[in-house]
């Protein structure tokens, strides 16, 4: 599976910003998706991950209730939606995929496909 991240930027602080993952290759549907981030100095961090069929959805306890993964795989597609963003979230986002076991769906390790990561810097 080929991975495009994109839809990052600059935002002021309690701003939005929609990410979008474009997938391509094999059948994205048969996978589930993750969001990870990594700011500057810092190692990756888990944000959000989405079951195969949407039916489950898991996030970060920092991220929750202000940002929302989805995927359209109709349209080969991840979103997260990140909204009251703070400077803290500044990092590069990347999208990925895989079939985790649930103990690693917050960890790398869950994940074998990588897209390169989008710039989100969040402005005080």
């Amino acid at each position: 599976v080929q991975l495009q991240a994109f839809g990052g930027g600059l935002v002021q602080a309690g701003g939005s910003l929609g990410l979008s993952c474009a997938a391509s290759g094999r059948t994205f549907s048969r996978y589930w998706m993750a969001w990870f981030r990594q700011a500057p100095g810092k190692e990756r961090e888990f944000v959000a991950a989405i079951t195969w069929s949407s039916s489950n959805t898991f996030y970060a306890d920092s991220v929750k209730g202000r940002f929302t993964i989805s995927r359209d795989n109709a349209k080969n597609t991840g979103y997260l939606q990140m909204n009251s963003l703070q400077p803290e979230n500044t990092a590069v986002y990347s999208c990925a995929v895989g079939r985790p076991d649930i103990a690693e769906l917050r960890m790398t390790v869950g994940y074998d496909y990588w897209g390169q990561g989008t710039q989100v810097t969040v402005s005080s």
